[in-house]
């Protein structure tokens, strides 16, 4: 059991689940506003030995250098690499803490959302920012089936909406840091990134927070007349090249301003974006809530 466990923020766990956290600690304080900066988080933390936190926080270096008495940091978000996480994972590592994530709890609502957004362009469903009836993407109705579709990293998230478009008839091609043989099996090519971005129609990006790959170059290979899906929570892309490509007969879909990259896009005419991440579903927080406790239980038991 920990001495003192603090979540420096909300959480976005189940209430049973944020009950159950009383039972690890005999001490529980959660906040229910985000900390404005390091120095908030540091006097949040205190002498905490167990920290949680979600994604809207940054906890580095100069918070934890503040905290000797952490011993357990956790992730109520995702956690795929220390190089994109929102905690200092190097530096908490090396000082002996230890720092959990969770993995696909969100998967599932970000595939409705691609599927259900590229239905209403090529279909024309909705209204335009201004008001007006939208328009078909090619001037006619038609269906996915057919459309050259090219994913931008297949991890889980990126193997299940490429899982779901080739089942409404979409052809695949995906670009990963490597080949994947269960891909090849279901008959998705894999190409390099230049070439996935000039074949295919539909590009959806579904990459690590804070990576990069679509930088002048890239855009350039992508060309005019394309759709493109942003489904991280950060910008796949350079701002300036994605500033200028948008100005073509090209649109944009992000869920949120975050994956989007600047609130100086969210009006424009040829991006599409609600403003509201299409991960957390009532099932999503049900499913972090579950792997959250199962990561501190697991601790626990081996402390």
């Amino acid at each position: 059991m920990f001495k003192k466990l603090v979540a420096i923020e909300p959480l976005n766990l189940i209430p049973s689940a944020e009950e159950k956290l009383h039972t690890f600690a005999k001490e529980v304080i959660m906040y229910q506003d985000i900390p404005s900066d390091s120095e908030e988080m540091a006097l949040r933390i205190g002498d905490a030995d167990a920290v949680l936190l979600s994604y809207t926080s940054q906890l580095r270096k100069d918070a934890l250098e503040k905290c000797p008495d952490i011993k357990y940091i956790g992730m109520c978000c995702s956690l795929y690499s220390a190089e994109s996480a929102n905690v200092d994972i190097l530096y908490a590592n090396s000082r002996g803490i230890t720092v959990t994530g969770v993995r696909d709890y969100g998967d599932e609502g970000v595939v409705e959302y691609v599927i259900s957004e590229l239905v209403r362009c090529l279909h024309g469903f909705g209204e335009n920012a201004d008001g007006t009836k939208a328009q078909p993407w090619d001037g006619e109705v038609r269906e996915i089936t057919g459309i050259k579709a090219g994913i931008v990293g297949l991890g889980k998230s990126g193997g299940m909406v490429a899982d779901a478009l080739k089942f409404f008839g979409a052809d695949i091609a995906y670009f990963s840091r490597s080949e994947k043989l269960e891909a090849k099996e279901k008959g998705y090519r894999f190409l390099p990134l230049e070439e996935l971005l000039s074949q295919s129609e539909v590009v959806i990006t579904c990459l690590n927070r804070n990576t990069v790959l679509l930088h002048e170059k890239e855009f350039e290979h992508l060309g005019n007349r394309k759709i493109l899906f942003n489904t991280g929570l950060s910008p796949a892309w350079d701002e300036a090249p994605f500033a200028k490509w948008i100005e073509g007969d090209n649109v944009c879909f992000c869920d949120t301003t975050l994956a989007l990259g600047s609130d100086r896009f969210l009006h424009h005419p040829n991006v599409r974006c609600m403003d509201v991440s299409v991960g957390r579903t009532r099932q999503a927080f049900n499913r972090l809530s579950e792997k959250v406790l199962a990561n501190i239980t697991s601790y626990i038991k081996t402390q």
